[in-house]
């Protein structure tokens, strides 16, 4: 084997431009280099807060649908579900009462604010 032995590759050869290097994209406009990004859909605040109190809904009922179960005798059940479906609701309802608290400091602060 040789000890001085380099390997010669053509790099610059090998790399695939688009039209988003910044040698490429020089000429094109800026909307045709704009087209390609993706605008996420996100839901208006109406529609975030109406899943949240469907969610903490569902968290609260949780607890008292596994005791049911655990009363009626299913065996598929345990005490144990019971109380940490009760812990997450405990937090579910910390969490939305957190949320609330700021919301409705946010819209205070709004409300102050002189046009």
């Amino acid at each position: 084997m040789q000890s001085n032995y380099f390997p010669r590759y053509d790099l610059a050869s090998r790399i695939e431009h688009t039209k988003f290097d910044t040698g490429m994209s020089a000429g094109l406009p800026r909307s045709a280099r704009l087209e390609r990004v993706e605008v996420p859909e996100t839901q208006n605040f109406k529609q975030v807060f109406t899943g949240l109190v469907e969610n903490l809904n569902a968290e609260m009922e949780a607890p008292d649908n596994l005791l049911k179960d655990i009363m009626s005798g299913n065996k598929n059940v345990d005490v144990h579900d019971v109380m940490t479906a009760m812990s997450k609701s405990e937090i579910a309802i910390n969490v939305a009462t957190q949320l609330t608290g700021k919301v409705i400091n946010a819209y205070d602060r709004i409300s102050q604010i002189s046009v």
